[in-house]
């Protein structure tokens, strides 16, 4: 599911911006960038943030930066020295004009700051930690508040889903009666021009054999069910996006099972229903945390 959040926390000496993005994914998926320096940390702010989310595609950002004072910058002469030498014989040769103090400055290694050496991991942590459950906090209200939307939307489907599905009940008594009636006004045609008559039992007999090829009984309740089992899940207190994959798979199946069995257009029309809200239910949950 998507979202966003941001967190910061500071110590007076660092200060900790962290922003968390996430993107639609049925698979949990994190991208960690840290600020130069602290790399080492990547992992470690890889598995905080799999142990509070569960899944989509979350892009974290953490800047670290630090509050400097006018000590905490020194100058590299050697370094400066170097390069005035390189720049002067250059202005030399070819007659360009005088050297900025801006340009040396800006050039590499010229300027120095103690504190970018490489810091304690551990030292750091609980500053990055705060800053990350902000933005996690932050993010999962965004993504809560979607949710909220996407559930509404997952129960109506479901509400239509039952709706052509009692249709079906209603329907399967009178598609056997019509077979039945069918069959006895052909076999009544036909033994007419040979002037024999019908024995009904032959008639019942074949109508039992459609009755139970057709049967779509146990189908139409275990799908009943399904639909049951999927509303308790979306409403309970820890949605879970994988049992919801799960109960739509087997919605579908038996779906699926009902429209091969019923041998009826009024039937396959309401399964043609069905089965376009159980697509757009399964492309939904594949985002449901």
């Amino acid at each position: 599911m998507t979202g966003h959040g941001e967190g910061q926390s500071t110590n007076g000496q660092l200060h900790v911006l962290a922003e968390a993005r996430s993107i639609n994914n049925r698979f949990l998926k994190v991208n960690v960038r840290c600020s130069d320096g602290f790399g080492l940390l990547d992992p470690k702010i890889e598995d905080y943030v799999r142990g509070q989310l569960k899944r989509g595609t979350v892009n974290l950002n953490v800047r670290i930066e630090r509050q400097l004072s006018s000590t905490d910058i020194q100058v590299n002469e050697s370094v400066l020295n170097g390069y005035i030498g390189h720049l002067s014989r250059l202005q030399n040769s070819t007659g360009q004009a005088d050297i900025r103090a801006e340009w040396l400055l800006g050039l590499p290694g010229v300027l120095q700051d103690p504190s970018r050496k490489q810091q304690d991991s551990e030292a750091v942590w609980p500053l990055i930690k705060e800053a990350l459950d902000q933005a996690i906090q932050h993010l999962q209200e965004m993504r809560k508040r979607e949710g909220s939307a996407m559930a509404e939307d997952l129960l109506q489907n479901v509400d239509l889903i039952e709706r052509e599905l009692d249709s079906i009940v209603v329907r399967a008594p009178v598609v056997v009666e019509q077979y039945q009636n069918r069959l006895t006004e052909k076999l009544q045609k036909l033994l007419e021009k040979h002037e024999v008559g019908l024995d009904s039992s032959d008639v019942v007999r074949e109508v039992g054999i459609f009755a139970d090829r057709c049967d779509i009984s146990e189908e139409t309740v275990r799908l009943k069910s399904h639909l049951e089992q999927f509303r308790s899940i979306t409403r309970g207190a820890n949605s879970n996006g994988r049992k919801l994959d799960f109960v739509t798979q087997e919605m579908f199946r038996e779906t699926n099972t009902i429209g091969s069995k019923a041998n009826d257009s009024e039937i396959a029309r309401f399964v043609v229903e069905i089965k376009t809200a159980i697509e757009r239910i399964r492309e939904m949950v594949q985002n449901v945390e």
